[in-house]
């Protein structure tokens, strides 16, 4: 093959000067590819120039058919793009440097012989999605085209994972696109290598049928066109042969029904081409009087076209006593649409009048009114990447697994999308290997690796703030809002069972179990019953009152230890100075006790409750003093150890955490570094569990901190673990 097969072919659709350009970048090509071969032994230049010969069948522009000439010699021949567009202008560079991403994107995924579903549809939709013009995508699958038909050069594992690759992603994709004559190529070459004893068997049986088969389609196709002639259709009758992919398709269904090669009725088959929509029923409805139709055998693809906006009538009808035959019956204007798929917006753009109302014939690019009055091919190529494939990226994994995620996706929605634990435990992010804040919005082709903490952790509540950019997809979101309401109810449990102790400690008796008390307040389990309570859905003292006329008070009182310290401001002695107080042995009073202080001889005022048996019987009322209670503050020491990788205010960061919760630090000291993490101490003063679990829930949801954990209780009555 030489470039004048290629000139031939453009020089019927394209002016003069476009096809001196064509000749002018073979001879580039071929200077630059000068002294390569592929492993088939032919020269390397004979490969972009049957990708140009596929494409010019399609009827692609000019520079598409450059582009395609040109589309190895960047990555092969050391030829910068720069040296590209001074030859042959800017658009040419853009579609040889579009090809040689998508070349390299597809590499990375990884031929794999066995790629799942999902993968080969992310990879098709990436495919799609990284190609800054449709016609890279194009050139990409004439590239293939050729490939496959040199493939037998390979060893066989690699040809059984490249046929794979195929059949799964670069087939799908030209049906997608509408290129019919592409995709059955595709698949038929796929199949040769994928099962070759079957490929070999049926070219075998059609081979041997080919006669009878002709002889058929002739007599056929001659009766209907006498037959379309005098009901005043002017037609085209023409056989239509069927590939080798989709008889085999045929076959494992027709075997499933016990039904042999010979049953398959597809194997004959005629196209019938008329003018317009209505000769196309006029020529349904000869064909129907002509031959018993096969009612469950027909389909309007006019009325309902398929997505990739193909359009026909198929009908199977019986003939010649009792052999099927399928027909279609479609406008040239269809056949022109389903030979050609979305090349066909090209086929005429030089030389002839744009494809202005083919966006309105394909279902998936129905919103592009704007485009069938304009006709532009620049304006057609921007609607159909925003109405299509704008809104996706398509990322790897470190294993090269493709995820298909929204527009402005951040690393922090592709663990989520990953494993939901994988989000919760995410403490930064690595793209192409470099380190990336959690907001970094995510592009086509970039390798995302999580850093995640080996313990268990939550979200921040920083990841829900929508001006800060952290999680951008519902399903991220969802997920935190999801832990936070788990981590609330925890709490809210928490706060009731305090509520409970404390409510029936004060009354001085023993509270029912907590499944008595869910029951008696109709809840379904003692869980929902103290989380309603520490939400305050529920009063602590009407529980209190409803509970306490079936206690008997216990036989022993109820010990409560002491707080490891008391405010000295924690009571007030009324109408006197500064007095030292203490509180009774004997009663001890809590806080919300009514309460009264006795003057002690040389020990200042020691506080009781005012129902204490030893005021109740005290003689000497006159030492008898008015008290109240003032501001209580009951603290407790926690140590805490807080591993993270090491950076500038840390500390900074994390003692303001620890003021604003109203914490006091009574010592922190720095452990030794090693590979970048920092271990910290800290001995605080905690009011309680709950504030100790909200404390350290709130650190552990700073960036870049790995861990939290209580090292040890000093003393106290919380156990806080």
């Amino acid at each position: 093959m030489d470039a004048s097969s290629l000139v031939a072919k453009a020089s019927k659709y394209l002016p003069p000067d476009s096809v001196s350009s064509i000749e002018a970048a073979y001879e580039f090509a071929a200077k630059a590819h000068h002294g390569q071969f592929r492993r088939s032994g032919e020269p390397y230049v004979e490969h972009p120039l049957y990708a140009a010969m596929t494409l010019a069948d399609l009827g692609l522009d000019v520079d598409t058919l450059i582009a395609a000439l040109l589309h190895d010699v960047p990555e092969d021949c050391g030829i910068t793009l720069s040296e590209i567009e001074a030859s042959f202008g800017p658009e040419v560079s853009m579609l040889v440097d579009g090809v040689t991403k998508l070349t390299k994107l597809a590499r990375r995924s990884g031929v794999r012989e066995r790629e799942s579903e999902v993968q080969a549809a992310n990879l098709r939709k990436m495919l799609m999605a990284t190609a800054e013009d449709l016609r890279v995508v194009l050139i990409k699958l004439a590239d293939r085209l050729h490939n496959m038909f040199t493939l037998g050069a390979l060893p066989r594992e690699k040809r059984r994972a490249i046929a794979r690759e195929t059949m799964d992603v670069y087939a799908p994709l030209a049906h997608r696109l509408g290129l019919r004559s592409v995709k059955w190529r595709l698949e038929d070459l796929s199949l040769r290598y994928l099962e070759p004893q079957q490929y070999r068997k049926l070219s075998r049986l059609i081979s041997a049928k080919r006669a009878e088969r002709e002889g058929f389609v002739t007599e056929v196709s001659q009766l209907l066109s006498q037959e379309l002639d005098k009901a005043g259709v002017e037609a085209k009758v023409i056989g239509r042969p069927k590939h080798i992919y989709s008889i085999y398709q045929k076959t494992r269904k027709y075997a499933e029904q016990g039904k042999s090669f010979g049953d398959i009725h597809d194997l004959f088959a005629l196209r019938v081409l008329v003018d317009s929509v209505p000769d196309c029923y006029k020529a349904l409805g000869v064909i129907h009087n002509l031959w018993r139709p096969m009612i469950e055998e027909f389909n309007d693809f006019i009325a309902s076209p398929k997505d990739n906006g193909y359009q026909s009538l198929h009908t199977t009808v019986v003939c010649q006593g009792t052999t099927p035959l399928e027909i279609q019956i479609r406008t040239y204007e269809m056949h022109r649409v389903a030979s050609y798929g979305v090349a066909a917006h090209w086929h005429y753009k030089e030389g002839g009048k744009p494809d202005a109302a083919y966006g309105d014939r394909i279902s998936w690019l129905r919103e592009l009114r704007e485009l069938q009055e304009e006709g532009e091919t620049e304006d057609f190529v921007e609607s159909l990447k925003a109405d299509v494939l704008v809104d996706h990226v398509f990322v790897y994994t470190p294993k090269g697994e493709i995820e298909d995620l929204p527009k402005g996706a951040t690393p922090l929605d592709f663990a989520f999308r990953i494993h939901t634990d994988l989000g919760y435990r995410c403490i930064g992010a690595k793209v192409n290997g470099r380190l990336v804040p959690l907001n970094h919005k995510l592009n086509n082709g970039d390798v995302v690796e999580i850093v995640a903490a080996k313990a268990e952790r939550g979200p921040s509540l920083d990841w829900l703030n929508p001006e800060l950019g952290y999680v951008n997809t519902s399903h991220a979101r969802g997920k935190i809002r999801q832990w936070f309401n788990k981590q609330e109810r925890s709490q809210s449990i928490e706060t009731g069972r305090q509520l409970v102790d404390r409510e029936f400690g004060r009354l001085g008796i023993k509270p029912p179990s907590a499944d008595k008390l869910a029951s008696q307040f109709r809840y379904s389990s003692a869980d929902d019953f103290f989380a309603a309570l520490g939400r305050g859905d529920l009063s602590i003292s009407h529980v209190a009152l409803k509970s306490s006329a079936d206690l008997e008070p216990p036989s022993e009182a109820v010990e409560i230890a002491p707080p490891r310290r008391v405010s000295p401001l924690s009571i007030k002695v009324l109408g006197v100075g500064d007095l030292s107080t203490r509180i009774a042995n004997c009663c001890h009073p809590l806080p919300g006790d009514e309460i009264v202080g006795y003057i002690t001889q040389g020990r200042g005022v020691t506080v009781h409750r005012k129902d204490c048996p030893n005021i109740v019987n005290e003689m000497e009322k006159e030492r008898l003093i008015e008290v109240a209670w003032g501001d209580v503050e009951q603290v407790y020491a926690a140590a805490i150890q807080i591993d993270a990788w090491n950076r500038v205010g840390l500390i900074r960061d994390i003692s303001a955490i620890i003021a604003e919760e109203e914490v006091n630090i009574t010592e922190a000291t720095v452990g030794n570094h090693s590979d970048d993490v920092t271990t910290l101490h800290f001995t605080l003063e905690i009011k309680n569990a709950a504030q100790l679990t909200r404390l350290r829930s709130k650190i552990y949801s700073m960036w870049n901190v790995i861990n939290v954990v209580r090292k040890g209780d000093t003393g106290g009555r919380h156990q806080i673990t």
